[in-house]
């Protein structure tokens, strides 16, 4: 991206970039238009630093059964930011600045800008060399992007050539800003959310673009082992922001990013750390049973009206939500199902990536989603895929130990209960609650081929899940003693 965009000021200096990914076209015919409108209508354009449209697909399964497709996620927490700072940036299907890329603060900001980036007005010829290389079309060029006038350099074509071939060159960024402070961030596997945060902090807004017909549609990455892939990828960059020096925290305190965006912000960089809880309230149903404790209340208890209430208002109007912008009941539940297996698979994989690379064991890489066109295979295209994968044992862990506590319940293994505090049918219906959201990791033990979980991991996964048991039975015989 930082290399397209050097190039391209060479080339054109347009004043506008439109960034699509390469699985995506232009749906809407007039959406340069709505774009340009939004960026040109804006009061000195520091509304729009950028204008983003929404991901949509043209591809995606119906009742979204691998829960990718985020319409409730677009309509709600897109529309819902538009009254801070704007969305962030999603790294396809946005039409940006191309001051706002090299840097730029908004005009009204004044001397404040030299502390939020080293972009100014008054630049001297080595700072624009430590800045934007040593390229002198390139500092020509971005001088004159900078200022909002048209391209003056030479059009000379073997001059543009030999140009283009020096701003993309492996080697050219080195010692200078590029990746830093200008161009697209470098640092996280989210890159473009990471970009978008440091656009807002600077003092920009951005636009949300929705028109009808939908902008551009994009291919939807298939379920099993690319959609855990592009998951696992969110949350390890997502956590790299927010374990950097850019994080919206510091970007609140030291410039110009609202707290209220702030918050938007840290909602979606802590993905990853959301897989520890998700992973604890999945386990804690079978530990309750195989212990024969509990943490609900008795069913004949007026205190479980409490839990039942929270858990009834939340189904309420999450599915409330579903049903307003036209979605079926199903499309909410495979979310909602989605929502549990990713937090525990994928999302902990990432958090394990952050974890490793902040202790130096290892560091984080970038993984490409690999897309194809979704084709009719038999009424199977909506089935889940497995692989070989360890991105798969933690669901299969929790599936085999909700199996095995149900084993231990109801085959009278239990422990003795201490202080009449046995598990109840509160937890026999939270651990079969479970197992619904694992559905697909039910069919995928008697699965065969790629509808199967791997023997391999069913084996690591049963020694995992027996080893807990082995504990946690110990563990409660010796506080008994």
């Amino acid at each position: 991206m930082n290399v397209l965009t050097r190039v391209s000021g060479l080339m054109t200096n347009a004043p506008f970039i439109l960034n699509l990914d390469c699985d995506m076209f232009v749906n809407n015919p007039n959406i340069v238009r709505h774009a340009m409108c939004l960026l040109l209508g804006s009061r000195n354009e520091r509304e729009s630093g950028f204008v983003q449209c929404p991901q949509y697909f043209y591809d995606g399964l119906k009742h979204d059964p691998f829960g990718n497709q985020y319409e409730v996620l677009h309509k709600y927490l897109g529309n819902g930011i538009v009254g801070i700072q704007g969305p962030f940036y999603g790294g396809t299907g946005c039409f940006h600045r191309r001051k706002v890329i090299y840097g730029a603060c908004p005009h009204d900001i004044g001397i404040q800008a030299k502390s939020l980036t080293p972009v100014h007005g008054d630049l001297t010829e080595k700072e624009q060399l430590k800045i934007f290389g040593n390229s002198k079309e390139l500092i020509r060029s971005a001088a004159h992007a900078l200022q909002g006038k048209a391209n003056t350099s030479p059009k000379l074509l073997p001059n543009l050539n030999e140009a283009a071939k020096q701003v993309a060159g492996c080697g050219y960024e080195y010692g200078t800003s590029w990746g830093k402070e200008v161009g697209w961030q470098y640092g996280s596997a989210t890159e473009d959310v990471l970009t978008g945060l440091l656009i807002h902090a600077r003092g920009w807004r951005s636009v949300h673009c929705t028109p009808d017909p939908r902008a551009f549609l994009g291919c939807a990455p298939p379920g099993g082992p690319i959609s855990m892939t592009q998951q696992k990828r969110w949350a390890t960059g997502l956590l790299e922001i927010l374990i950097s020096e850019k994080n919206p925290i510091v970007a609140t305190l030291t410039a110009r990013l609202q707290f209220r965006q702030c918050l938007a912000y840290l909602w979606i960089l802590i993905w990853g750390l959301r897989s520890i809880p998700e992973l604890c309230y999945a386990v804690l149903p079978a530990y309750c049973i195989i212990t024969n404790s509990s943490f609900l209340p008795k069913a004949n208890e007026p205190a479980i009206c409490i839990p039942v209430a929270l858990f009834l208002s939340y189904l309420i109007y999450s599915l409330s939500e579903y049903l307003e912008i036209g979605l079926s009941i199903r499309a909410w539940w495979n979310n909602q199902r989605m929502g549990r297996i990713n937090a525990t698979n994928p999302w902990l994989f990432g958090a394990i990536s952050v974890f490793l690379k902040i202790l130096r064991v290892s560091g984080t890489v970038f993984e490409v989603t690999q897309k194809e066109q979704s084709s009719s295979n038999g009424g199977d295209e909506g089935r889940f895929t497995f692989d070989a994968s360890p991105i798969f044992m933690p669901g299969t862990t929790i599936l085999l130990l909700q199996l095995t506590a149900f084993v231990v319940g109801f085959g009278g293994m239990q422990s003795p209960s201490v202080d009449n505090d046995a598990s109840g049918l509160g937890e026999i219906v939270c651990s079969v609650l479970v197992v619904i959201c694992f559905w697909p990791f039910v069919k995928g033990l008697f699965g065969k081929g790629k509808y199967g979980i791997p023997v391999s991991t069913i084996c690591k996964s049963s020694l995992l899940s027996l080893s807990f048991v082995y504990l946690v039975k110990s563990t409660a015989s010796k506080g008994q003693v």
